[in-house]
This record gives structure tokens, C-alpha cells and sequence, in this order.
């Protein structure tokens, strides 16, 4: 039996681009209002790309748009190949004007509370470099690195066992419960039964399955009723400090709120937890010297002292990529 190939016309990022929009809109029409286009160009486009991958990718029902698997899979591809071509073009542009590009990956946690210092102080150092920062599950560390999509990845151990990818631990921190000062636990040596029946307010990494916060919400078996996730862990400090529940964090990111007395913290032989941070990198005859002078800054005092203090970020230096995956 003979196989014939299926010949299929590339795709262009004018129809991904057409796609990403009536996606990210729920609507042909406010997809051409946003690129400017009229309502007949964006239906084209749809229509090349359902006759070249052979799927209706969407259908329109009385409550909006019905997509179809391979139309979720293409709208989450989109995304990601529209952001690679964009940040190619950053890059060879800076490449032919002598610059360099430092690419991290890293937890939320992470990147919250540690990179902003680390980053400013680094990218200090060396007049042409820029550095990207992306925040990632810490399970996509090991493929993110094998793919070259980051040069290192920064934040929890991932698991597993990758002997092409080599793990430095870094730096130790610990995380603690806090909550506004007039809570009722205020005070009180906190049960386990007590901590569960508390609403806790939640940064973005309590959404993976991996770090300290979820071991934590494991721990002490947080029931998902209870839990509510923010968009940063700043947002889930600041409903802390207003009394509407708990928060655990990294202790260094709020010592001055305890201090001030706008936050407090919870007593209890369960409510210390400890955590590390490393850094996650190809093998060091892989890796560029950007990423190996990082690993080596990292583990410096300067460094250490630049992420407990946290200072600004000049955005000359650093600008933050922050990838959304529109469905899994």
C-alpha cells in the first residue's frame, strides 16, 4: 500500500493573527473592528485556515462561539508561534545592533517576590544585555530549556530526572500565614481544623502542583471552596490586610508589614514551611556565558541582598514576557 502526502499550504501570521483575534474577542466582527480590517478579510482568513488543516475550528451558537478541539489546540498554538515571531524579530534586530538577550524562565513566586532585585542589579552590570523574564509551571522548566525557548529557568525543583539538564539551589527562604490584625486568629495558637475553615487568599502559584504554596494548601488540606487565587500575590496581601482571610507567603516579602503592624502573623507548630530556589540550565557546554554569569551572580551576597530587598526594575533593562496559554 502506497502513503501519499498531504500537501498543506503554510499558514500565515496574517491568518493566526485574524484567528488569535476572533478567539481572544468571541466575534468575526470585533476581530476585524481591532486589526482594522474589514469583516470579510477576517472570515477569509478563517476560511484558508479550515481548508488548509481539514477543520471548522469554531461553529456560531445562539451564546457565541462553539470551538471544536482542533480549534482550542490552533488558538492556544496561535498565541504562542504570533509571540515567537515577535520576539525573533526583537532579537536578531538587537543581535545586528550587538546586543544580548538573556532569557529566564520562572515560578510566580519567584518572580514576584525575588527576580525585580536580582534582575536590575545583573542587567546593571553589562551595558548590552537584556534580559526577558517569563513566568512558567515549573513542570515546562525541562522542556523550555531543551527547546532553547529560555536559556534558564529559575524557581522549585520540577521533579524528575533529566541528566542533560543540571539544578543549582541558590537560596533558602521560608513561607508563613499572614492576616490583617483585627482576624480572629490573631493571637491565638491555630489548630489545623481552625486553618481549614478559613477563606486563604492566593497567589497565581497556588495553581501548580509544584513549590511550597501548594504543599502547603496540601499539608494542611485546604478544601478548593476555600481557596481563592489573585492574579499576583501582592493582590492576595493586600484582601489579607483588609481582614477578609489568610494569606501564606515568602516571609522576606513582608517584613515591613509585620513590622507596621499591617499584617500579622499566625502562631501555630504547623505555619512555618521552608522553600529553595535554584536555577535550571542545559548542560554547561550548552549553555551561553549570559546564563553561566548568572549562575555564578546568583550565589553571590550582593545578589542575595538584591532579592530580599526587592528594588524596582529600570524597564530599559528588563521587560517582562509574560506567555498566557489560552486553553490546555
Amino acid at each position: 500500500m502506497r502513503l501519499r502526502a498531504r500537501s498543506v499550504s503554510p499558514m500565515t501570521p496574517t491568518q493566526l493573527r485574524a484567528f488569535a483575534a476572533v478567539v481572544r474577542l468571541g466575534s468575526v466582527k470585533q476581530a476585524a473592528a481591532e486589526l482594522e480590517v474589514s469583516e470579510a478579510a477576517v472570515s477569509l482568513h478563517v476560511s484558508q485556515l479550515r481548508k488548509e488543516l481539514g477543520d471548522q475550528l469554531f461553529t456560531r451558537t445562539a451564546s457565541g462561539l462553539a470551538f471544536t478541539p482542533g480549534g482550542l489546540r490552533l488558538a492556544s498554538r496561535a498565541a504562542e508561534m504570533l509571540s515567537l515571531q515577535e520576539r525573533t524579530i526583537i532579537e536578531v534586530s538587537q543581535a545586528a545592533r550587538g546586543r544580548r538577550l538573556l532569557r529566564i524562565a520562572a515560578s510566580s513566586l519567584f518572580a514576584e517576590h525575588a527576580a525585580p532585585g536580582l534582575i536590575d542589579l545583573f542587567a546593571g552590570r553589562a551595558a548590552d544585555l537584556d534580559v526577558e523574564l517569563s513566568v512558567h509551571d515549573p513542570r515546562r522548566f525541562g522542556t523550555l530549556l531543551s527547546s532553547r525557548a529560555v536559556d534558564v529557568a529559575i524557581g522549585p525543583h520540577p521533579g524528575g530526572a533529566d541528566e542533560s539538564l543540571v539544578r543549582r539551589p541558590f537560596l533558602n527562604y521560608q513561607v508563613i500565614v499572614v492576616a490583617g490584625p483585627d482576624h480572629p486568629l490573631a493571637g491565638l495558637d491555630v489548630t489545623p481544623g481552625q486553618l481549614r475553615d478559613q477563606t486563604w487568599l492566593l497567589g497565581p502559584s497556588a495553581a501548580a502542583d509544584i513549590g511550597v504554596i501548594p504543599a502547603v494548601l496540601r499539608r494542611v488540606n485546604v478544601p478548593e471552596a476555600r481557596q481563592q487565587i489573585f492574579q499576583s500575590h501582592a493582590a492576595a496581601l493586600e484582601e489579607a490586610m483588609r481582614g477578609h482571610g489568610i494569606a501564606p507567603t515568602v516571609s522576606f516579602a513582608v517584613a515591613r508589614d509585620l513590622a507596621n503592624g499591617r499584617l500579622i502573623r499566625l502562631a501555630g507548630n504547623s505555619l512555618r514551611f521552608d522553600g529553595a530556589w535554584a536555577t535550571l540550565t542545559l548542560d554547561e557546554r550548552a549553555a551561553s556565558p549570559a546564563t553561566d554569569e548568572l549562575v555564578r551572580f546568583v550565589t553571590t551576597p550582593r545578589a542575595t541582598q538584591a532579592m530580599l530587598r526587592g528594588p524596582g526594575v529600570s524597564i530599559g533593562r528588563f521587560r517582562p514576557s509574560i506567555h498566557v496559554t489560552l486553553w490546555s
